[in-house]
C-alpha cells in the first residue's frame, strides 16, 4: 500500500511541475489624463484575493499596479471586477466610473482568459452584477475580449480606455486612460 500510495505521490509531482497551477492577474494603469485622476478604487472579487492593492488615487500623467491571485490550493482562477472614479483634476466631483473585468481561469482546457473595460455612469455599484454584466452581455458602455485577441478600446464622455491582456497563466493587463 505504501508503494501505492509513493508512485501516487511522485506522479502528482510530476505533473504539478509539468502543469502550472498558479494563476494570478497583474494590473498595470496608465492615467495619461492631463485633466482627471483615478480615485476611490473599489473591487469585487469573484475567485481568490487582492495580492497587492490598487492606489487610492491614480492622479493626472501617474501610473499605478495591483495585483489579483488565486487562493491556495484551489481548483479556481483568479476573476473578479474593480472599478475607480473618473475625478476632474480641478474638481472635487466625479464624473464617470471606469470599470476593468478580469476573467484567469484555473482550468485552460474548457477556458480562457478574458477580460472587458467600461465606462459607467459615476453611481455604478462595483459589485457582482456589474461582473455579471461585464462578463456575460453586450452593452454599448463597456469592450469585451479574450487575451488572445487584440486590444480593447471604449471610448466614453470624456475619455478613451484602452487595454491589452497578455494569454498565460500570469496574465498581465496593461490599461491606458486618456482624455478625449
Amino acid at each position: 500500500m505504501a508503494d501505492i500510495i509513493d508512485a501516487a505521490v511522485t506522479v502528482g509531482g510530476a505533473v504539478a511541475d509539468i502543469a502550472p497551477t498558479h494563476r494570478q492577474c497583474s494590473i498595470e494603469i496608465r492615467n495619461e489624463c492631463k485633466g482627471f485622476s483615478l480615485c476611490n478604487p473599489r473591487m469585487h472579487i469573484v475567485s481568490g484575493t487582492c495580492a497587492i492593492p490598487l492606489l487610492p488615487l491614480i492622479g493626472s500623467t501617474k501610473s499605478g499596479k495591483a495585483q489579483f491571485v488565486k487562493t491556495p490550493h484551489t481548483a479556481c482562477g483568479s476573476v473578479g471586477v474593480f472599478t475607480y472614479d473618473l475625478q476632474k483634476t480641478d474638481a472635487d466631483q466625479s464624473t464617470e466610473k471606469i470599470a476593468v473585468m478580469f476573467s484567469v481561469p484555473y482550468d485552460f482546457n474548457m477556458y480562457s482568459n478574458w477580460y472587458a473595460v467600461g465606462i459607467f455612469d459615476k453611481s455604478k455599484e462595483c459589485n457582482h452584477d456589474l461582473y455579471y454584466e461585464m462578463y456575460n452581455n453586450t452593452h454599448q458602455s463597456f469592450a469585451r475580449g479574450k487575451a488572445k485577441d487584440s486590444c480593447l478600446t471604449h471610448k466614453g464622455d470624456h475619455v478613451t480606455v484602452m487595454a491589452t491582456m497578455s494569454d498565460s497563466y500570469q496574465p498581465i493587463i496593461k490599461l491606458q486612460v486618456k482624455e478625449r
